[in-house]
């Protein structure tokens, strides 16, 4: 939280969207609130915080406004078609400052995506806050100036900077998913346009939409869904016994759905609609909270759920109606080993195969999989190193890859979304190679008809390409943060947190507090990895390592402090804070989780 009275920095970028070629200047967003959402495409946390900005947005009117400033993080996210691309794709309904030289983030000194900055009417920036589940926290804050600028006359919004663009004609909008059906047809997940679409063989011919093509949450003949993504297909036998055909990953509204393909039914089959905070201890499918699920596949008995808005892969059994945590720890890094201690960073593709489920890890860029219960990386060096290069595995990189798939050779075929290919690993001799080039984003890969299928998500299609090992110009990448100077040896973490005005901390399922910090590489911390009840904590630096990443992970769980039938908030926030060590570096660190 920022108190003091500061001037907001001059915006600065290489171009406007939404604003019908505008160019805004903080003059012009005077007389209104103003929120900076300092954001990347490829992040999921700030997917979500995208999706809390849209009732506010509808709340407050003219009298907020909104700016995406859009901060990259992968080098495929410079390019200004990219990122139009994916304005349009997740519905971003304000203005967006396209900022490939992080100049504006430099200017606001975000660290962390997302950011979020309140500025003021009278142009003083008045809050500061990094990370997601900030909707009620922003709510009161923007509430409070609307009220004190009304009384002052400084609330004075002269309609929308919001210019829309006009709706694009295609007979798909940015699908993500698809599934092979018995028969020969294929089922499309239209992510943009929230609808399931069921293609014939020929990948052009719409045999039946399932959805009213409408943002929301409705089962029945007439369903909704928001921003749709994975697909998997139960065995005959279990379709039988549940009554639907298809599970459909209903990404934004966290939720799983079940499809039955006679006759386009769907009904909810896992989820609240919630999205995941804590463990709750429920197991029953219809009380869990889920985060984001990306993908889906049918493995060992079950359908895996690659959980991408908490890092984690879960299981749920449809005959059993029960859904819970399968690998992961929610820490946003790359490790392997046993399922229960792995970390991941946004699992977004999954394919079976035999006592093998492959996996993409998209901010890892990581090929990975899962064997007799552990974890094995095939392909990825972490969350920082990147790029589009063949060879040895060891050695090749990719960028931000969606999908994955298995070729009826036994190779395993990636999405590489980033560098517009396809990937093709080969289990035998540990190589990658591409095996396809110049795509648009492709998102999955499927094999239909003894073919492979491609979703070709920025083409809005799908496509058969022929795929041909091709030879191409490695480009390596890596991913550059300002680094906190802090000192070697001991140092001390703090997480500030004040419960909100009305609120105290709940106890009522013991201690309401939890901070987990680990570090990537793992050496970085000699001593004090690990998860506590107390919200500062000595952690020790090894000898020996110069930088990494602190990654610290804290919840507070708070109650109405006076109310006679009390509502509870759970407070979470995770920090991903490069350190570069340094003998004048500061020995303490602190971080504020708001309520």
């Amino acid at each position: 939280m920022t108190d003091s009275r500061v001037r907001a920095a001059r915006l600065q970028g290489r171009s406007w969207l939404n604003t019908g070629g505008r160019e805004l200047t903080l003059a012009e967003l005077r007389g209104r609130v103003a929120v900076l959402d300092f954001w990347t495409f490829c992040c999921v946390n700030c997917l979500h915080v995208l999706d809390e900005l849209r009732p506010l947005e509808e709340k407050y009117g003219d009298a907020l406004v909104i700016v995406g400033v859009h901060s990259p993080k992968f080098e495929h996210e410079r390019d200004a078609k990219a990122l139009a691309a994916a304005v349009e794709r997740y519905g971003v309904a304000h203005p967006v400052l396209d900022d490939p030289g992080l100049k504006t983030w430099d200017a606001y000194a975000a660290r962390a995506w997302p950011t979020l900055v309140v500025i003021d009417p009278e142009g003083y920036v008045v809050s500061t806050m990094a990370g997601e589940g900030h909707l009620e926290a922003l709510d009161a804050i923007i509430g409070e100036l609307v009220r004190t600028h009304t009384a002052k006359g400084t609330l004075r919004p002269e309609g929308t900077l919001y210019v829309a663009d006009p709706p694009a004609e295609t007979a798909l909008r940015f699908p993500g998913k698809a599934l092979a059906l018995p028969g020969g047809d294929v089922l499309v997940s239209d992510s943009a346009r929230h609808r399931l679409v069921r293609l014939d063989a020929d990948l052009t011919t719409v045999r039946a939409v399932v959805g009213t093509g409408e943002r929301g949450r409705a089962d029945g003949a007439e369903p909704r869904f928001n921003e749709p993504q994975g697909l998997a297909l139960l065995p005959a036998d279990v379709a039988e016994r549940v009554g639907y055909d298809v599970v459909v990953a209903d990404t934004v509204n966290h939720l799983l759905r079940g499809l039955r393909l006679s006759d386009g039914a769907v009904t909810t089959v896992a989820g609240t609609g919630r999205q995941w905070r804590s463990d709750t201890g429920a197991t029953a499918a219809g009380e869990v909270d889920l985060s984001s699920p990306w993908d889906l596949a049918w493995f060992d008995g079950r359908v895996v759920v690659a959980m991408a808005g908490i890092h984690q892969l879960w299981s749920f059994d449809p005959v059993a109606g029960t859904a819970g945590v399968w690998a992961g720890t929610t820490v946003e890094s790359l490790k392997d080993g046993p399922l229960a201690e792995v970390w991941m960073a946004q699992p977004s593709g999954l394919a079976a195969d035999g006592d093998r489920l492959w996996i993409v890890d998209a901010e890892t860029s990581a090929l990975r999989y899962v064997e007799h219960g552990e974890m094995h990386t095939a392909v990825g060096q972490g969350l920082f190193d990147f790029g589009h290069v063949d060879g040895p595995a060891a050695e090749a990189l990719m960028q931000h890859p969606l999908g994955v798939g298995v070729l009826p050779d036994g190779r395993i075929a990636v999405a590489d979304t980033y560098n517009g290919a396809v990937r093709g690993y080969d289990p035998a001799t540990g190589e990658l190679a591409t095996l396809a080039s110049g795509l648009a984003e492709p998102s999955d890969v499927i094999v239909s008809g003894g073919r492979p299928v491609v979703v070709e998500s920025a083409a809005h299609r799908l496509v058969a390409p022929e795929l041909a090992e091709a030879a191409v110009d490695g480009e390596r990448h890596r991913v550059t943060r300002k680094r906190t100077a802090v000192a070697p040896g001991e140092l001390r973490l703090e997480v500030l947190f004040e419960p909100a005005a009305g609120q105290k901390l709940d106890y009522s399922f013991g201690s309401p507090i939890k901070v987990t910090v680990s570090a990537d590489p793992p050496q970085l911390l000699a001593s004090g990895a690990g998860s506590g009840e107390e919200l500062v904590r000595e952690v020790v630096l090894a000898e020996g390592v110069d930088r990494g990443v602190l990654q610290v992970v804290a919840q507070a769980a708070t109650c109405d402090a006076e109310a006679e039938h009390p509502a509870c908030h759970l407070t979470r926030q995770d920090w991903g804070v490069p350190v570069e060590v340094s003998a004048d570096g500061a020995e303490a660190l602190r971080l504020i989780l708001r309520s």
